[in-house]
């Protein structure tokens, strides 16, 4: 016998889907969901097979098994339960269904006219070796219908019990699988909370919750505006990091070089006298403080979600206590972060393979892990791309072991495949160029990439229109409209979006010749008017409540792009697989002009004939219509940028029109 042969698993299964890079990173999928899983299984000859997905929660020990249907072209599929927020491990199994064969080959020869005795008997022994394997009832029906295939009085008879479907399906239950082939590599599927797929996020700086740019924020202050928050139907609350500042080359107003102490600084200059990553900025309050805030938030149906920044001021006590932490010049002095030519004089990177790079690398996992016992459950990582993937992958599967319900979103706007890398690792959310892509063709292309190709098995994009750190040029120019777009393609293109605050404000003045705000609340305390005339607070609020209303805008990869003949619009929409949720947006991208177009709706994928009448709700107006046909007409004006249809149609019949698809009124 060659060496490493075993001829008894000799069917071939390849071609697994879904997969992730040879099975080294996991899939994504939520809690709810069911796991399709498709694979090639194929074997020599025209034997029967019969194949099954096997798969188990990762902490259990036990594996289940769900058995898969031919497709076609030797293509096979079966799919299981996502019931439990922790990672599962599957593999596709298969074996030659030898009864299968006996009874296919069976009714073949007895069709033709063939004395079949000599089959009867191999079947009496097929059926026999099943029994023995059965246990409980299982085994006294195959005593019943072996009596039939075996003392029948004609062989018509015998034949019939043979090809009894009851005992097909009962020998299909007690298989003989002596020749069982196992997929090579057994696949993981992290399955995170629902909040992982679903969300809308709202970005609030603490110490500017005081509306007062005299006095420094609080946590209190915070409490103070959740109901703001809550109002907008956001879920997620996200606080820029929250620990003591650095005093050490602070930075001032407009990112400027010798700011005082009395100025606050950047808060992502993290460490001073008052502590580091563990510790609270002491002009916000106390931990206790905070984990009211925790509270508070989640009595108002919102999550905290907090910056998590690998990086510290030369204040903090990393840099006194673990210099082998840092990148040291030759001088003894340690390099400060830059990406020239800008300057970051007030923050030290770290160095993720010193001497003590294992101890590093623990003492972050710790960090997070100090803050989940906060009450903290949603990381959003700041610049996660200037750090080792390595390190990514080993942190989050450290913390997810045991708190499988911590989220982390991937803030790195940098190369796509280092993006792509990044979600692989683990980073259950990622921002995206979305940010930059204002036109048709471009918005078109990227979303499709995202949600329907390869990364939407493990990239999950959050989209945001603003950042920070990033005011687009779209919004500088295009005023009130181009907030109104940007926010209702980023609420309804993905099922997870961020803004932060002042968006809703349509805050848009730049540092000149930036794609940065002046006065940049980086630098600076600030006091928002939160009723500033021209906000567009109300839509924000009807899209939030149009997401959680229509379950079509809770999933991300069912985005689809249809046909609208104007350049400036873009149409697209979203429909559950039970088409008992269809929802069609329609945007004009141009911020000054009004557009007119025609929009071609699939009816074919609605579940509409040509000639039946449906009725369409308009979500950000109100509006009703009674149409019939795939082709509708829009004019999309500057100050009413999209429409949002749900559908609920009707179909004919000889009594009048039936409806038949319910809709949730918002």
């Amino acid at each position: 016998m060659p060496d490493g042969i075993d001829a008894r698993h000799r069917i071939v299964i390849e071609a697994v889907q879904p997969e992730l890079d040879c099975g080294r990173y996991a899939v994504k999928r939520e809690v709810g969901d069911t796991l399709e899983v498709q694979a090639d299984v194929f074997k020599e000859g025209h034997d029967a097979i019969a194949a099954a997905v096997r798969y188990r929660p990762e902490d259990e020990d036990e594996w289940m098994e769900a058995r898969m249907r031919f497709l076609d072209n030797d293509r096979w599929a079966g799919s299981f339960p996502l019931t439990r927020n922790v990672r599962y491990l599957y593999t596709v199994t298969a074996w030659t269904d030898t009864f299968g064969t006996w009874a296919s080959d069976l009714r073949k020869k007895y069709d033709a006219g063939q004395d079949v005795a000599t089959e009867l008997a191999e079947g009496v022994l097929l059926v026999q070796g099943a029994a023995d394997r059965a246990d409980g009832a299982d085994r006294d029906r195959f005593r019943r219908l072996l009596s039939e295939l075996q003392d029948a009085p004609t062989l018509a008879e015998r034949v019939a019990a043979a090809l009894d479907p009851e005992l097909l399906h009962l020998v299909e239950r007690w298989p003989d699988r002596w020749d069982l082939t196992e997929y090579a590599r057994t696949l993981p599927v992290q399955v995170d909370r629902p909040a992982a797929r679903f969300a809308a996020w709202y970005e609030l700086f603490p110490r500017s919750a005081s509306d007062d740019p005299a006095r420094h924020g609080t946590f209190e202050d915070v409490i103070r505006k959740l109901p703001y928050v809550r109002d907008m139907g956001f879920d997620v609350l996200y606080l820029p990091p929250i620990h003591p500042i650095g005093l050490a080359h602070r930075k001032g107003k407009n990112n400027t070089l010798g700011a005082g102490p009395d100025q606050p600084g950047s808060p992502y200059a993290i460490g001073g006298p008052a502590g580091g990553h563990r510790d609270v900025h002491p002009e916000l309050g106390t931990l206790e403080d905070f984990r009211r805030l925790v509270e508070a938030a989640r009595k108002h149906g919102l999550e905290i979600a907090i910056d998590f920044a690998i990086q510290v001021s030369p204040d903090h006590p990393y840099a006194r206590d673990h210099q082998g932490w840092f990148h040291v010049r030759p001088d003894g002095t340690i390099k400060h972060a830059e990406n020239p030519p800008k300057k970051y004089q007030d923050i030290y990177p770290l160095n993720f393979y010193g001497g003590d790079w294992e101890g590093q690398w623990r003492e972050w996992r710790d960090v997070v892990l100090f803050w989940i016992g906060q009450g903290v459950k949603a990381f959003r990582v700041d610049n996660p791309h200037t750090k080792p993937v390595q390190f990514w992958e080993w942190m989050i599967r450290e913390v997810q072991r045991g708190h499988p319900d911590v989220l982390f979103l991937s803030e790195a706007f940098t190369r796509p495949k280092m993006m792509r890398a990044l979600a692989k690792a683990g980073f259950s959310q990622s921002y995206t160029y979305f940010t930059w892509r204002n036109f048709k063709g471009e918005i078109t292309e990227y979303l499709t990439e995202l949600t329907q190709g390869p990364m939407k098995e493990y990239f999950r994009g959050n989209l945001w229109p603003n950042t920070p750190d990033i005011l687009p040029e779209f919004l500088q120019r295009g005023g009130r409209p181009a907030f109104m777009i940007r926010a209702i393609l980023a609420a309804t293109l993905s099922s997870v979006y961020g803004i932060y605050s002042g968006f809703e404000l349509c805050e848009s003045t730049p540092l000149p010749g930036k794609e940065e705000y002046l006065d940049s609340e980086k630098y600076e305390i600030k006091a928002w008017d939160w009723e500033r005339p021209g906000n567009i607070r109300p839509l924000v609020t009807r899209l939030n409540a149009v997401r959680r209303a229509n379950p079509a805008l809770h999933e991300y990869d069912n985005l689809r792009f249809f046909q609208a003949d104007d350049d400036h619009v873009l149409f697209y929409g979203k429909m559950t697989a039970d088409r008992t949720s269809l929802v069609f947006v329609a945007v004009n991208l141009d911020p000054f002009e009004a557009h007119e177009a025609t929009l071609h709706f699939p009816l074919d994928q609605m579940g509409i004939g040509w000639d039946d009448p449906w009725e369409v709700e308009e979500l950000l107006t109100g509006e009703r219509h009674f149409w019939q046909g795939g082709r509708q007409h829009v004019r999309l004006e500057p100050g009413a940028p999209g429409r949002i249809f749900r559908i609920r149609a009707w179909r004919s019949s000889e009594q009048g029109f039936d409806y038949f698809m319910a809709a949730t009124i918002v």
